[in-house]
């Protein structure tokens, strides 16, 4: 069983940076995916970024829309798997998750939230111009 508790939102000015942290507990794997999404009223589901762990290996992906500004730290020794967003926009407000899928399969679309089984809260972050 797999539990996903984020934190580290809320309201903050543009132009900074802001991370957001999600801490995986309840499961051990070989091979997972990770991933970060955020979403606003009316609209689906937006894929932020996504990491791959297999045999030890990790695989980082990003969305082409974020140019650059967006990266997933990950912190092995406590489990935890963070996004970090650079040069905040108001257009990054919104309600952000993190996601799981034990066992990832080759050819998954990391970016889409489909393959993902688990889901964190949820964590408002509100950029203010």
């Amino acid at each position: 069983q797999v539990q996903l508790v984020e934190s580290g939102g809320g309201s903050v000015q543009a132009g900074g940076s802001l991370r957001l942290s999600c801490a995986a507990s309840g499961y051990t794997f070989s091979r997972y995916g990770m991933g970060w999404f955020r979403q606003v009223p009316g609209k689906e589901r937006e894929g932020v970024a996504a990491l791959y762990v297999s045999s030890g290996l990790s695989t980082t992906s990003y969305s082409d829309s974020l140019q650059g500004r967006f990266t997933i730290p990950r912190d092995n020794a406590t489990n935890t798997l963070y996004l970090q967003i650079n040069s905040r926009k108001p257009g990054d407000t919104a309600l952000y998750y993190c996601a799981e899928k034990p066992y990832w399969i080759r050819g998954a679309r990391g970016l889409r939230p489909r393959p993902y089984d688990y889901w964190s809260q949820g964590t408002q972050v509100t950029v203010s111009a």
